[in-house]
């Protein structure tokens, strides 16, 4: 079955844009133009949305006044700005989309938490489409959050602090430890970290960062403040910072970066500085988004299973509007460090740097 994303990537728009022209959202104004490729190219497609999909069948515990109701089902992800097409994001939704696809349905809309600050957007979205359950990615600020599961009859969240849901995660504060030892197994004991902050808006909160640490207390290795970069999240400021500890008369061997696009970013700074990597500084980052394969050199990094984690999500939330879990759990999914040539050993480097 035809997908929004399908029909997103064939006309060339966000899959925001296409929800909402077949949702006939009009809180955004959408060029007519656009609107005509949209519907021609889903009626082309073959795409039926949730409301029109016929293979779902509810179970027999769910009564028979629902017999003949299709679930509506949405997702919000947790980003500030108008990204789409994000490489840690878009592959959980892609895992949320085969499962929903596996039952004759697709995602009734995707939206952004900064959409969702227009008010009018939010107002419908809660009142007008009799929403039967939704999946939250990440951390929403807690008054939207609060409305949502007011109003919301199932929700599951994906790397959500909320013990009263069910949650789909991996462990972040493992993941980083892991990379950092990883580092540290190597020779390295000068390591510095790029990352942000989650909601809370404290880096020794966030669990990347406590990961960094810990792994540095278990080895006793000193941790140095100014080889530490909060990038708020934001590729330009990592890149950015990079370019400033660079120039510091001390440089860390090793950066652990709690995310691969930060990483990335970073990585260019050193390569225009004339630096070499991995022989004058070393990398490793999390997520193992699709492109970190391609960058020079290939970026290690700690795959995190996000199609799984997507897929999972779909399948709990079908579960819940069948037969409702007795209690809320949480699923940690594994994750698998992932060796390139981002990282050497101390040994290996340049002499001047060790």
């Amino acid at each position: 079955m035809t997908t929004l994303r399908e029909i997103a990537e064939r006309v060339g728009v966000s899959i925001s844009t296409v929800s909402r022209v077949i949702n006939q959202d009009d809180s955004r104004r959408i060029s007519d133009e656009t609107k005509q490729k949209i519907w021609k190219v889903a009626k082309e497609m073959d795409y039926r949305s949730s409301r029109r999909a016929k293979s779902y069948r509810p179970g027999a515990k769910r009564g028979r006044e629902h017999a003949s109701k299709l679930p509506v089902i949405g997702c919000i992800v947790a980003l500030q700005d108008n990204k789409y097409n994000h490489p840690y994001f878009s592959p959980i939704i892609q895992g949320m989309e085969a499962k929903l696809l596996e039952s004759g349905l697709t995602l009734s809309f995707l939206h952004t938490q900064a959409e969702l600050k227009n008010e009018v957007l939010f107002n419908t979205l809660l009142d007008t489409r009799g929403l039967s359950g939704l999946i939250c990615i990440e951390g929403l600020t807690s008054s939207l959050y609060k409305r949502l599961k007011e109003r919301v009859p199932v929700i599951v969240g994906i790397d959500v602090n909320d013990s009263e849901i069910p949650i789909i995660s991996y462990d972040r504060m493992s993941a980083a430890h892991t990379a950092v030892k990883h580092l540290i197994e190597l020779g390295h004991q000068d390591i510095g970290f790029i990352g942000g902050t989650g909601l809370s808006g404290k880096l020794d909160r966030e669990k990347r960062f406590t990961g960094y640490r810990r792994a540095l207390e278990e080895y006793q290795l000193p941790y140095q403040a100014q080889w530490t970069i909060n990038s708020h999240w934001d590729a330009d400021e990592s890149y950015e910072q990079m370019k400033g500890l660079l120039m510091a008369a001390e440089r860390p061997t090793a950066m652990f970066c709690a995310s691969d696009m930060m990483a990335i970013a970073a990585m260019r700074a050193v390569t225009e500085a004339g630096l070499s990597i991995p022989r004058d500084i070393s990398f490793i980052g999390i997520d193992d988004i699709e492109f970190s394969k391609y960058t020079t050199p290939p970026l290690s990094t700690i795959h995190i299973p996000k199609y799984e984690m997507g897929y999972a999500a779909a399948k709990t939330l079908l579960d819940s509007l069948e037969d409702p879990y007795p209690f809320a759990f949480r699923m940690q999914l594994p994750f698998k460090l992932i060796t390139r040539s981002s990282v050497t050993r101390v040994e290996a480097m340049s002499v001047g740097q060790v």
